[in-house]
């Protein structure tokens, strides 16, 4: 069993809620109103600028095209299957109308078909590497990928920042509209939604060891009744319910308190509950399967109801630049056209790495990407943010609904996502002859520009003004900031006397949770929720310490209650990881600390060596330094069928030379 986590943006659930529950992006201190504005300075970097993309090194020159490889072998994706076991993947059609024919065919090849969509170009299959290449032989099959999972991202002082309360005051409400909700589901019962949720479905995969559908019908698809509810049993852990992220995220969008409180709500659960320490790195987490998502876009798009906007507050993979020419991009970016084309936004959360870049969706060119920022006219510490980037929102300290008739504070570019959806419901209700691609636009040229520099390099991104949008007015004038300025993120002119590359290394510990209740912004919206105190958490982020610490120094560290970083750090650290990396957990599972301790101690030559020096440099990644090319460059031997012993060595040598 593999996963690919992402948002709902960082998230041992993929949903990020950072206030207690698994899944928000946890909220920051509302820092003091400023000025100017400037990216925060990243963190120290390894060797050059360009090498400090984590994830994914995307040389422009070798940007992979959407042209389908015609070789059974290159139908594959990298890494399926090489450590034994089966995979769960995606086998996409280059004809919709076959899938039932190759579905039978692979299922008499002892192939387990666990899904087969009606009238979608794709199937998902559970096989081992040998069974999965000779499934790639079929002409009829384009590709096969690994079918990922997805993580939540993460919602506050907010609604008069953005012009809500004055759109509301001129009676523009988002009526008549509606915001489609991909996450956890929602609380159907609570007063924020009364009588605005519009339709409810779920697409929610399942398999064998330790994943369950969270369909109340029990099965992988529900598209009647109560289909999205998120109070019901599977919900549940103990008294936390893991499932409160998508209430919070439509409360924002389109509830009683939210953007658009005129608009409609349609609930679509797309996560999977897994009961697996080693995937979660706790007792159970929440994760979206790639196959949900499209699914869950492909039931939007055949709705005969006026829909403005498709939210996703997850993430998975990172992305310097768009992702349209790779495979997991082409395919969501077919889905986000076509709804495009009927008129109706996707809006994606750009991901909380303090990351150049975005997470996947984010990344699709025509998906509009969301970075957070605070009350005080300043971007988010945890925000990822650059040139890919089309809006800011509000995303600290938000305020929303979440079940039991409560509501919480989280922070996180998921929340800052569904802001967006919520203003492109009131400007589709205002203007509904308008083309939604101009609607876009119109919110992107009226915002509020946020202008930093980034290696040199000024880049200017709009904060979201739907004041300004409605009513055609000029942007309110630019904000800058200096990078020792941003909030969480150290003085670039402080040397590092251990490696020159960046401020004197302490160990970063989780901000204090604050739980005074967070006062809310004065908005024209009544509240008719009985209020308990909102408690905001803290949003899981890389650490600012740029410190680089050896293998032995990281296994003291995760070691319990043996170093002097806190478990809650070292865990957020891991979930950064496994959103990074190829390897973790794709090959080798490290989501827990006892697992992580136990791959770093695991030194012996081959593939356990070459996994520790990995996960050694990966964490000193999430602590602050940067340079990822040595690192994805090891990670391809990792991931090749067969990598020879010279080739393992050399790509350990290699790593372990960025740790000293």
């Amino acid at each position: 069993m593999r996963f690919r986590p992402m948002i709902v943006t960082t998230i041992a659930l993929a949903l990020l809620p950072l206030s207690g529950s698994a899944y928000a992006d946890n909220p920051m201190p509302v820092p003091t109103p400023g000025v100017s504005q400037t990216p925060p300075a990243q963190p120290a970097t390894e060797n050059t600028p360009a090498e400090e993309s984590p994830a994914t090194d995307q040389d422009p020159a070798e940007t992979p095209t959407a042209e389908q490889p015609k070789d059974p072998e290159d139908k594959v994706e990298d890494g399926l299957g090489v450590d034994g076991g089966t995979e769960r993947a995606i086998v996409e059609l280059a004809d919709p109308a076959q899938s039932a024919p190759v579905a039978h065919e692979a299922a008499s090849e002892s192939v387990d078909v666990v899904l087969q969509p009606q009238s979608q170009s794709f199937i998902v299959v559970e096989g081992t590497a040998d069974e999965l290449a000779k499934l790639a032989e079929d002409p009829r099959v384009s590709s096969i990928r690994r079918d990922r999972t997805y993580t939540p991202t993460e919602v506050a002082p907010n609604l008069t920042l953005i012009g809500a309360d004055q759109a509301h005051a001129g009676n523009f409400t988002g009526a008549g509209q509606a915001v489609a909700v991909l996450d956890t589901g929602i609380d159907p019962d609570h007063p924020w939604f009364q009588g605005r949720i519009l339709a409810q479905a779920c697409f929610s995969a399942t398999e064998d060891a330790g994943v369950r559908s969270l369909c109340p019908n029990g099965q992988t698809e529900q598209t009647d009744g109560n289909a999205a509810d998120a109070t019901w049993e599977r919900c549940w852990l103990g008294g936390t319910n893991l499932c409160d992220h998508g209430s919070h995220v439509a409360g924002i969008a389109a509830g009683t308190g939210g953007v658009a409180p005129g608009a409609g709500v349609v609930a679509v659960q797309v996560f999977s509950r897994i009961d697996d320490e080693d995937v979660c790195g706790a007792q159970a987490c929440l994760l979206a399967y790639e196959s949900s998502l499209l699914q869950a876009l492909n039931y939007v798009l055949n709705l005969n109801q006026p829909v403005a906007a498709v939210n996703m507050s997850l993430g998975s993979d990172l992305y310097e630049s768009d992702c349209d020419g790779y495979e997991e991009g082409r395919l969501f970016k077919e889905k986000i056209d076509a709804l495009l084309t009927k008129g109706i936004a996707t809006v994606a959360a750009a991901g909380n790495e303090s990351f150049v870049g975005t997470s996947h969706p984010a990344c699709v060119s025509s998906a509009v990407a969301v970075g957070a920022n605070d009350n005080s006219d300043r971007i988010a510490d945890f925000s990822n943010i650059g040139s890919s980037l089309d809006l800011f929102a509000p995303g600290v300290d938000i305020t929303s609904a979440v079940p039991d008739n409560t509501e919480a504070v989280y922070s996180g570019t998921s929340m800052a996502t569904p802001h967006v959806a919520g203003a492109l419901a009131l400007m589709k209700s205002a203007k509904p002859q308008t083309s939604m691609q101009d609607l876009i636009n119109a919110l992107k040229a009226a915002g509020r520009p946020y202008v930093y520099d980034l290696g040199g390099t000024q880049v200017t991104t709009p904060r979201l003004d739907v004041a300004a949008a409605l009513n055609g007015s000029a942007p309110q004038p630019p904000i800058t900031q200096d990078p020792p300025d941003w909030p969480g993120f150290p003085d670039p002119t402080v040397p590092d006397p251990t490696d020159g590359s960046g401020p004197i290394p302490e160990p970063v510990d989780p901000p204090t949770t604050d739980t005074s209740p967070v006062p809310l912004p004065t908005v024209t919206v009544t509240v008719t929720v009985t209020q308990s105190p909102a408690v905001a958490a803290t949003v899981c982020k890389r650490g600012t310490t740029a410190k680089k610490l050896t293998t032995k120094q990281w296994a003291v560290e995760i070691h319990r209650n043996s170093g002097t970083i806190q478990d809650a750090t070292l865990t957020c650290y891991l979930k950064l990881i496994s959103k990074s990396s190829k390897v973790f957990p794709e090959l080798t599972k490290a989501s827990s600390l006892g697992k992580a301790y136990r791959v770093l101690k695991d030194t012996k030559a081959g593939k356990p060596k070459l996994d520790s020096a990995l996960l050694t440099a990966w964490l000193n990644w999430a602590h602050g330094t940067s340079g990822t090319k040595t690192l994805t460059a090891a990670e391809k031997v990792r991931l090749s069928s067969k990598p020879s012993a010279s080739a393992l060595k050399k790509a350990a040598t290699n790593v372990l030379k960025t740790v000293k």
